[in-house]
């Protein structure tokens, strides 16, 4: 019995001295006392972009001319291919010139009869106006009687007055034949313009009417070609503000070069310029129009296709550009950053953001270059706090210059 409780003695003074040895490990590796947080900043700096701004659009040929008959008929032939290229002066339809050529032949024919009575009407003259002062002198001597040299005088006059009816029956019959050639002229129906003409609205052997409201045709020229953009009048007006105040330069080309994205978002690869801009603002939208010119040799630019376009604003010569991960919002939606003062504490700064660039927010107040903004972990920290800030590596991100 005294063995037994001898061992167990032996049994409670090894765990009594197991349980010290490992309250002494424990002490012996316990962790330092917490430091500052870690943060990623990035040092505000200054750079020069080129402000873009996107406008929607639509494009519409750079010439429409329908093609309408100027003389009526029937139509004997088509030549052309619908949908095909024509240039200007291609004859496109014919119509039958069979009643404007005997319309001319008859003209020509009354030219000639008038032009050989005038002839004739100037032939007798030089005798008549003769006799006429013959008799007159005679007539003074009382050689002949007086009546002889007033008849005398009345046939001069009588055949001068005919003359003179003569050439104006010359210059009526001249101008017929004219009429009657030009309208012969019109039976070949020619492209006003050069093009691509769509589908023929008629078929041979219809009878076509002069100046018809409907067009036979309508050929459209497609290079160059206009895309049509709208602009809100408020945004022109704060462009105009930014660049009379100096926030903004014109580019060196004057703000025309434009750019084109198409339906799927495909650049264009053609530059383009801007035409003008239309000195109307439409009730309706509160926009207004801006023609931008494209050339389209490829004809990839086709009438009716939206389209936006990315015209140039101007020149920032020192905008400020943070990561946009490192802009924050509060209750009310106002966006602020954390910053990273001189003596290593956390500084919150509310900011007046202009636009998104690519990955980084354009920034217009708030901050000043050198500035260090937190861009990681600031979920582990707050204002007032001491943090130890290392820079921030960014992934790979987009062109400064962006459209908005």
């Amino acid at each position: 019995m005294m063995a037994k409780n001898r061992m167990y003695c032996f049994i409670a003074a090894g765990c009594l001295l197991a349980g010290v040895i490992l309250s002494g490990c424990r002490n012996e590796v316990a962790p330092p006392a917490a430091g500052p947080a870690e943060v990623a900043v990035v040092t505000v700096a200054t750079e020069r972009i080129v402000l873009n701004t996107e406008l929607p659009g639509r494009i519409n040929p750079y010439l429409v001319a329908g093609i309408t008959p100027q003389v009526s008929g029937l139509l004997q032939k088509r030549l052309f291919q619908e949908g095909a290229l024509v240039r200007e002066g291609d004859i496109l339809y014919q119509i039958d010139p069979t009643p404007y050529q005997v319309a001319l032949d008859q003209a020509t024919a009354a030219l000639a009869l008038s032009e050989s009575e005038i002839a004739l009407a100037e032939a007798n003259m030089p005798a008549i106006r003769s006799r006429a002062e013959r008799l007159k002198e005679l007539a003074a001597i009382r050689a002949v009687g007086a009546q002889d040299a007033d008849d005398a005088q009345a046939a001069l006059r009588q055949a001068e007055a005919n003359l003179a009816v003569r050439r104006t029956a010359v210059a009526v019959n001249r101008a017929a034949v004219e009429s009657a050639r030009i309208n012969l002229s019109y039976t070949p129906i020619k492209a006003p313009i050069s093009g691509r003409i769509g589908k023929s609205n008629i078929t041979v052997g219809a009878m076509v009417t002069a100046y018809q409201p409907t067009p036979l045709a309508v050929v459209q020229q497609l290079d160059p070609i206009y895309v049509d953009v709208t602009q809100a009048s408020a945004e022109l007006i704060r462009l105009r503000q930014r660049l009379e105040e100096g926030d903004l330069k014109r580019s060196r080309s004057g703000m025309s070069r434009v750019r084109l994205l198409l339906e799927d978002g495909t650049p264009y690869e053609k530059t383009g310029s801007l035409k003008f801009r239309d000195v109307t603002v439409d009730p309706t939208t509160g926009s207004v129009t801006l023609r931008l010119v494209f050339p389209n040799p490829e004809q990839l630019l086709l009438p009716g296709m939206f389209v936006r376009a990315v015209v140039e604003e101007g020149v920032r010569e020192n905008a400020m550009l943070i990561p946009q991960q490192s802009v924050n919002r509060d209750n009310k939606g106002n966006p602020f950053a954390l910053v990273v003062d001189a003596g290593g504490k956390v500084e919150q700064r509310a900011l007046e953001l202009d636009r998104a660039l690519g990955d980084r927010w354009l920034v217009t107040d708030g901050l000043q270059p050198g500035d260090r903004v937190i861009v990681e972990g600031m979920q582990n920290v707050r204002p007032g706090v001491e943090v130890r800030a290392v820079p921030f590596v960014p992934a790979p991100r987009q062109s400064p210059t962006a459209a908005r």
